[in-house]
């Protein structure tokens, strides 16, 4: 057990040795852990990424360290496992680091530093990046290494406006505040580069220059983020042109914008999508879906499921069918799941409050609340009574994040699942 204490020790995380002994945990099992295993043992979110990502670095020590070949004249083959792949790098730096070093002791200095890394990693891990390389106060973070998902540019620019925040919450003996950088671009990622310690995963190309250029250059508290990066994340934020950046090494001026907020666009769809061009090929489906309106208006209530695969087009053909009732009397109620809430069951029906109160992002605790009372005060109303049992005789057409399916009506009765 003293490799896994050691192994603990080094991570931060001794708290957890006795729950490891307890569960009779060895080194040599380590690579076989899940997050399921983690979880089990009481572990948290944030460790339980920073332990998953650790126990992937133990794999790639054991390769990278491999006793050379002992035939004279040869050298040790090394599999090639690099990849060209699309990327999202972010680089955070913290302010005035320098200067704080002057004035404390260096062993409050690191634990300040230690804090910030600490902080760093769970929130990263909140948002699927992966932390691969710590740099005295710069922390190098890639989204889309090693697993990619179809939001990496998304989920980068809200880790940055989270680590922002966490960064100006931490306790040090001065306010502490980070500036952040993100770039997007096709790089080579996976080479192993060093030994030890000093041994990361490499990725070539602009990207990393060019975050490392844009988080130089951004003011203290805030996101700076590329054009490719800004292409990617549509209207899902509130940006302020900066205009065109002269960044040493790069020839021409380089546009940027600054993330000011997430934005507070209802869909999701429609914040990706400023204009859409008219719907083909869905003749069948919009026509199934106008017979059951019409049904509807008739007091036959109907519920109708539009499942499929990811991007088949679920979204389009809802709003479609809202377009075509844009002119009759109805009543519309939106509600929207989330990949980066899934750890609230009651999202939707939250985000639905707090867009019925109007709440601003700028709103103290104290004017949500007041928002918030006056909008559940309207439940005692006749008129908002009347508008709710309306609905009763209303189609309610949403998009289903379910698996892939076909467009079905639910018999009258059936229960919604």
């Amino acid at each position: 057990m003293q490799q896994i204490e050691d192994w603990l020790k080094k991570l931060g995380m001794s708290e957890y040795t006795e729950r490891f002994a307890k569960e009779r945990i060895e080194i040599d099992v380590l690579a076989e852990l899940t997050d399921q295993d983690l979880e089990r043992l009481g572990i948290p979110l944030g460790h339980r990424r920073r332990m998953l990502r650790a126990i992937r670095d133990l794999g790639y020590a054991s390769v990278a360290v491999s006793p050379p070949s002992t035939q004279a004249g040869t050298e040790p083959s090394r599999q090639d496992d690099a990849e060209r792949r699309q990327l999202t790098v972010m680089f955070t730096d913290l302010v005035g680091s320098t200067a704080l070093s002057t004035k404390l002791d260096p062993e409050d200095m690191r634990s300040v530093i230690g804090a910030y890394h600490r902080c760093v990693a769970e929130t990263v891990a909140q948002f699927d990046g992966f932390v691969a390389k710590y740099m005295g106060d710069g922390v190098l973070i890639y989204f889309g290494y090693p697993q990619a998902h179809e939001d990496d540019a998304e989920q980068a620019v809200r880790a940055g406006l989270a680590l922002i925040d966490v960064v100006r919450g931490l306790r040090a003996p001065e306010r502490l505040q980070a500036r952040i950088g993100i770039a997007t671009g096709l790089v080579v990622v996976g080479d192993l580069i060093g030994a030890g310690a000093a041994q990361e995963q490499a990725v070539v190309g602009e990207t990393p220059n060019l975050a490392a250029r844009l988080q130089a250059l951004a003011e203290p508290g805030a996101v700076v983020i590329a054009s490719s990066t800004r292409r990617l994340t549509g209207g899902l934020f509130e940006y302020r042109d900066l205009g065109t950046l002269a960044l040493k090494g790069f020839a021409d001026n380089v546009p940027a914008w600054q993330v000011l907020r997430a934005s507070d666009i209802e869909s999701r769809f429609e914040a990706m999508r400023t204009a859409t061009t008219p719907l083909v090929g869905r003749d069948e489906e919009i026509d199934l879906l106008l017979r059951r309106w019409e049904q509807a208006k008739g007091g036959d209530g109907q519920v109708v499921l539009i499942s499929g695969e990811p991007g088949i087009g679920k979204s389009r053909i809802a709003k479609a069918i809202l377009d075509r009732l844009n002119n009759e009397p109805h009543i519309r109620l939106r509600y929207f799941c989330s990949p980066h809430h899934q750890d609230s069951a009651l999202y939707p029906s939250i985000a639905q409050l707090e867009r019925a109160a109007g709440f601003r992002h700028e709103d103290t605790a104290e004017q949500r609340l007041a928002k918030l009372e006056a909008v559940l005060a309207q439940g005692t109303n006749d008129l908002c009574f009347q508008k709710i049992t309306s609905l009763a005789s209303r189609s309610l057409i949403s998009p289903a994040w379910t698996a892939p399916g076909r467009l079905t009506k639910a018999p009258a009765g059936t229960p919604s699942r």
